[in-house]
Order: C-alpha cells, then structure tokens, then sequence
C-alpha cells in the first residue's frame, strides 16, 4: 500500500514538475496539482478499498466538502501564526493583549479541525464497513505524511544553504 501512495504523488509530481508555462501562476499549479492527486486519490482508493460506485460517490462528496472546510481553517491559522511572528519579533517589544488572543485563536482553530476530524469520521462510518474506514484512515495518514514531507523538501530546495548570504555565489573547492 505504501507503494501504491508513492507511485499516486510520484505519477502526479513528475508531469506537473515538467510543465512550467510562463504565464500560469504558483497558486494555479498548486490548485492544479491538487485535483489532479484528488482525482488520482479516488481512484486509488476506490480499488484499495473496493468500493461500490455509490460508496466512492459518497466518500467523494464528504471528502470534498470537509477538505474546503480543512483549508479555510489553515488559512486562518496560517494568518495566526503570521500575526504571531509578527508580534514575537527579536527586538520588539510583545503587546500582551495581542499574544493572548492570537493564542486563543490558534488553539480555537486546532479544536476546530479536530471536530472536522470527529464529524467526517462520523459520516463515513455511515457508508463505509468498519474494515474500509480503518484502511481509508491509514492510507490517508500516509497520503498526508508523503504531502507533507514533499513540502519540506521543497522549502528546502528554495532556501539558501545556511550561513549563505544572499546574492553571494560560493566559489567550488578544487
């Protein structure tokens, strides 16, 4: 199985990588990039799972409609956690009033995506045998963590080496 979701985000990244028209913005290639490992996502998992077509449709409708609900929180915490560094910068002093709040909103947005996680889990249990929802869960905590480790690769990628300066070129070894 573990196979199976490399091969989905490999077959999904390697087109995607080598397509790079000039006009098509960042924000376009992610929103692409997403649908296509969507759609991908359901086909592996109807197969995997052996769902019926009204179990797929079914899985498919609730997963999109939390995942709209899933992104608009990490919006907001993404605006949180900027709002936070912003008030937690070196040399700076904190507005107390503002840190309490900005926590408070962070740890309101944690609650929040963990009723998403309750209430989605509640629905599929409605249509899904118990074996499917735990083999569904399993194959989307690995989906999530393949993602997920994708993305710190690439943030890797576009940082500079530390203790590089910008604009510096180094010069190679012989």
């Amino acid at each position: 199985m573990r196979h199976i979701l490399l091969a989905l985000v490999c077959a999904v990244m390697g087109p995607l990588a080598a397509q790079n028209p000039p006009d098509t913005s960042e924000a376009a290639q992610t929103q692409q990039l997403r649908e296509r490992i969507r759609q991908r996502w359901h086909q592996v998992v109807r197969t995997q799972l052996g769902l019926t077509s009204d179990q797929a449709t079914k899985l498919q409708a609730t997963e999109d409609r939390f995942a709209a609900q899933r992104r608009d929180i990490a919006r907001r915490q993404r605006g949180v956690q900027e709002a936070l560094r912003g008030q937690l910068q070196p040399g700076v002093a904190a507005n107390a009033d503002s840190v309490r709040r900005l926590m408070d909103a962070r740890d309101q947005n944690r609650a929040a995506l963990a009723q998403i996680e309750r209430d989605e889990d509640k629905e599929i249990a409605g249509y899904l045998s118990p074996v499917q929802r735990a083999r569904y869960q399993i194959m989307r905590q690995r989906l999530q963590e393949r993602i997920s480790e994708m993305r710190r690769q690439r943030r890797q990628q576009l940082l500079p080496p530390r203790g590089a300066r910008p604009g510096v070129r180094r010069r190679p070894r012989p």
